[in-house]
Order: C-alpha cells, then sequence, then structure tokens
C-alpha cells in the first residue's frame, strides 16, 4: 500500500506520450492554468450551470449561442435538476463575458450582426459566444473531477482477449497492405492500453485510500476484502496466462514490417493539422509504448511484469490489513474504540477543567519543566554544536525564581526620523529626475543603434517588464505587449530576425523581436505644441 504513487508512475505511457505539456514555456503554463480561475469565484456553481447549458447546445451542434439560447438551456435543465439557478436571477452576459475575458478565454465572443432586425438593434451589441478549444477541455476536466466515484475504480482482466485478437489482426493487415485497417487496430490497441494503464494508477491510488480510512471505519474495508482479494487474483491470473502469447503476437507484428505498418498507419491519420513526418513520427512513438508493454528492453522488465507484480504486492497488502483489522476487531479493542471511550470520558466531565486534566494525562501533555532560550544571534551558532561547547543564553531573574517571563514594559514613545525622510525624498526625486532624462534620451536618439548607460538601460528593462507584463499570446506565442510611463511608450514589434540592445555592461538579445519607442501622453502633446 506504501507504493501506490511507484504503482501510479509505474503504469504510465512512454514517457515521451506524457511530456508534451514538460515542452510549454511559463507563460503559456500560467495562461492555461488561470483558465480553471471560474472555479475560485464566489458564485462559481452558477458559472458551472451556465457551461452545463453551453454544452447542452453544443450537443446538439449549437456551437455559437446567445445568451438568450443559454438561458433557454438553463430552463430545461431545472425542469430535471433543482439546483438549477433561475436565468432572471443570473447577469448572463457579464457572466459569458468573464468567461471570454483575457484572463480566463474558457469562451470565444463575436459580434454577430445577422442578430441585429432595426437599428436599434444594431447599436447594442449583439454578441455570441461559443467554447474554445482549450476553454471545452477545461469544462471536461472539471466535470471528470466531480463526477468521479470511488466504486469506478476497476482492473480490466477480459480485454486481454481483446488485445490479442488485435494485434493478430494488425499483423495481418499489414502483410495484405490493408492500410485502413492497419490504423483502425493500431489507434484501437493504442486506446485501449492507454486505458488499462489509467484504470490501474486509479484502481491503487482508490485502494491506498480505503487503506487510510480503515482504522476509522473498518466495516468498509471488511464489507469489500473478498471482492478486492478475487478481483485482483483474478486479473493477475489472467495477466500470467496471456503476457507469454502476447509477446509472441507482438514479435508476428514486427516480422510484417514495422516501417512499413508505421508509414501506413500515419498516411491514413486524419489529423490535418500535423505534418507526415510529425504523424509518422508520434506513431512510431505510440508502437514502441505498446511494444513495452510485452517486450522487455534490455534487462528491464515489460510493464506487464511491473503491473503484475504490483497486483501481487497489493494483494499482500490487503491481506495483512485484513489480518491487523481481524486481530483489533477480535480483541476488542482498537484505536477507535479507544478514541471514542475517551472522547466519551471527555464529555462526560463535571468541568472544562477536568476534561482538560484527563485529555492531558491521555496525551502525555504536560508544562515543560526546564528553562529555554534562544541565543542572540543564533545563525552564529553552528546547529551541530553540542550543548555543552554552544555559549549561554541570559535567562531574567523572574523566569529563573518563579519561571515567569518578564513583563515587556510599557510601549515606548514613537520616534520620528525627518531628517532621513528628507533625505530619503530627495533621492526619490533625484532617481525620478534621472529615469525622465534618460527616458528622453531615448525617445529621441532611439534604442537601437548605440550604447545604452546605465540609466537608459535600467528604463528600458521597466518598460520591457510592463510590456510582458501585458503581453497578448496567440497559439502559443508572444504577438505584441506594450509598456508605458509618463514619457515615453515601449511596444515589442513581432520581426523575424529579431534585435539586440547594446549596454555599458554588454549585449541584450531580443529574438524575434523590435523595439519601437514613441512618446506618450502629456509628452507627446508638449512636443507637438513645441512643433
Amino acid at each position: 500500500m506504501r507504493g501506490e504513487m511507484r504503482a501510479a508512475l509505474v503504469f504510465q505511457r512512454d514517457e515521451s506520450g506524457i511530456s508534451e505539456s514538460f515542452d510549454l514555456d511559463s507563460l503559456t503554463v500560467g495562461d492555461r492554468l488561470r483558465l480553471f480561475s471560474f472555479t475560485q469565484r464566489d458564485d462559481h456553481l452558477a458559472y458551472l450551470w451556465v457551461l452545463r447549458a453551453m454544452n447542452v447546445l453544443r450537443a446538439v451542434h449549437q456551437l455559437q449561442v446567445h445568451p438568450d439560447d443559454v438561458a433557454s438551456a438553463l430552463s430545461e435543465l431545472a425542469k430535471a435538476h433543482d439546483e438549477v439557478p433561475s436565468a432572471a436571477d443570473l447577469n448572463l452576459r457579464a457572466m459569458l463575458d468573464n468567461l471570454s475575458g483575457d484572463n480566463e478565454q474558457v469562451l470565444y465572443r463575436v459580434e454577430d450582426a445577422a442578430r441585429c432586425g432595426n437599428l436599434a438593434a444594431y447599436r447594442n451589441r449583439q454578441s455570441v459566444y461559443q467554447f474554445t478549444e482549450i476553454g471545452y477541455r477545461v469544462y471536461c476536466a472539471v466535470e471528470e473531477v466531480i463526477g468521479s466515484r470511488v466504486q469506478d475504480a476497476n482492473l480490466s482482466r477480459l480485454v486481454f482477449a481483446d488485445i490479442l485478437a488485435d494485434f493478430k489482426a494488425l499483423a495481418a493487415a499489414n502483410r495484405e497492405g490493408d492500410r485502413d485497417e492497419v490504423y483502425r487496430k493500431l489507434a484501437r490497441l493504442d486506446s485501449v492500453l492507454e486505458d488499462m494503464t489509467q484504470r490501474a494508477a486509479r484502481f491503487y491510488l482508490t485502494l491506498n485510500d480505503v487503506a487510510r480510512t480503515t482504522d476509522i471505519s473498518p466495516e468498509t474495508f471488511l464489507r469489500y476484502k473478498h471482492a478486492l482479494l478475487a478481483h485482483m487474483s483474478e486479473f493477475t491470473a489472467e495477466l500470467e496466462r496471456y503476457a507469454p502469447r502476447l509477446a509472441e503476437v507482438v514479435y508476428e507484428v514486427e516480422d510484417s514490417g514495422v516501417e512499413t505498418l508505421l508509414e501506413r498507419a500515419a498516411a491514413v491519420d486524419e489529423r490535418p493539422m500535423m505534418r507526415p513526418a510529425a504523424r509518422l513520427e508520434d506513431w512510431r512513438r505510440r508502437w514502441m509504448g505498446l511494444r513495452q508493454w510485452f517486450l522487455a528492453e534490455g534487462a528491464g522488465e515489460t510493464k506487464a511484469a511491473q503491473l503484475q507484480g504490483a497486483t501481487r504486492t497489493a494483494i499482500s497488502g490487503v491481506i495483512a490489513l485484513l489480518r491487523q483489522v481481524t486481530e483489533s476487531r477480535r480483541g476488542g479493542v482498537s484505536r477507535t474504540t479507544q478514541l471514542r471511550h475517551l472522547a466519551a470520558w471527555a464529555a462526560g466531565a463535571p468541568d472544562e477543567q477536568a476534561a482538560n486534566a484527563l485529555v492531558s494525562a491521555a496525551f502525555d501533555l504536560r508544562s515543560v519543566r526546564h528553562l529555554s532560550g534562544a541565543h542572540d544571534d543564533d545563525d552564529q551558532i553552528s546547529p551541530r554544536t553540542t550543548w555543552w561547547d554552544a555559549p549561554g543564553v541570559e535567562v531574567s531573574i523572574s523566569l529563573f525564581r518563579h519561571g515567569k517571563r518578564p513583563a515587556p514594559g510599557g510601549p515606548q514613545p514613537v520616534r520620528t526620523s525627518r531628517g532621513a525622510h528628507a533625505r530619503l525624498r530627495e533621492q526619490q526625486l533625484a532617481d525620478r529626475a534621472a529615469d525622465r532624462e534618460a527616458a528622453t534620451d531615448l525617445l529621441d536618439h532611439g534604442p537601437h543603434d548605440r550604447v545604452l548607460n546605465a540609466a537608459e538601460t535600467r528604463a528600458v528593462l521597466k518598460l520591457l517588464t510592463r510590456a510582458l507584463q501585458a503581453r497578448t499570446i496567440v497559439a502559443g506565442r508572444l504577438r505584441s505587449g506594450t509598456g508605458s510611463s509618463d514619457v515615453l511608450t515601449l511596444r515589442l514589434v513581432p520581426r523575424e530576425r529579431g534585435s539586440q540592445l547594446r549596454t555599458e555592461t554588454g549585449t541584450l538579445h531580443l529574438p524575434g523581436f523590435t523595439l519601437e519607442i514613441k512618446p506618450h501622453g502629456a509628452m507627446r502633446r508638449r512636443r507637438s505644441e513645441m512643433s
């Protein structure tokens, strides 16, 4: 039971198949995690029902919906579920706008001029909304977490016969040159083994949860012990029976020509947004994941053998846990009964002082019988120093004689440092004047084709930080960003060759971008008046 995390990791797919999200930059990962921010709102349940209503409309192929359509869908859901909020009590347009805002982007908003039947309707905003591709995945993930049940965890033992038949059909289709059948069987095998991986990981995590809660409710474990043991025993027996036959049929598929098989599957693959070379590489990775299930690489074990070993370990853990629960119930005394008796005694105590004394005695809670204190500069004392060699700590007389710490005394008067404040204010004004002067020089001479001094470099870095914070990301790539001060505005402009800034301390490279600097606000007006 202690290896539940190891078991969950063992049954993952090939590392190259699960690390696609690891390749994303931190900005993209942060933007995608913000898609879940609607779950943290105060009215998160109302937002969830709005998305459910949009999913109902999506199921009938109505992709772009108006707030009135969402209100109608909510009314239909309210007939079957009492928890659905009334559309009249919700500001649907504002909620849909929030879901389509820059921070969340679960939905995509467009203006639909076709809905305008008159001039008044044209002047009013007629927006329609639809799920973004990532936003719909976020909604499905939330629904999967909400709808998950412990009872659904299982190990599928009946799937091995289908896997064997699919491998044989795959080899036959490859020999016959049937590209469509090769694609269907290979895709089915990949889906089935991925499902078995997820089932195994979820089953062992659920089994660990049952083991953790046994001490509180042993009846739950005793109710399912026979079913658990029978389920795992049948699964491991079936896996042991089919493992050699599956290894042989994998060799049979390889004998029919693996490269030809992968090229045929990639040729039939219907993902138009992937290049042929990328599709071929994806199917090669999937085949290596399928092969590792039943054929070992070098001295390592197959994933089927690892799954079988983890199942046997889980059976041993369940039997040991069953023995522990049975012995505790046979004696009539367990941790649960002890805590219940102690709680009953504490509740039946005549007063609070007696209850505190009872609990303190039960858990061996007592006051400290030695003096302790901290050194004024404990960072200079190594934690490996013994108490005999460590320097002493001053202890007050009241603490030493009476066991009471000295009173902190009355509050001290507030001391003002007007001179220090004035110096800080002067330094602040000087720094602002230097920043404005550096920004003016940047505006006059530009940032490129010259060496920037320290003040100009500091001004550029400040505005560049603001521009990156106000970035616009499309399809996982940074498109533009703007940072402004009271003197100038710095804008990131996409450029294929990129650009670089020379400073006194080195060169700052900007791959894919160049800087555009323009006057901002009052400075623009002032220059126009002077001209």
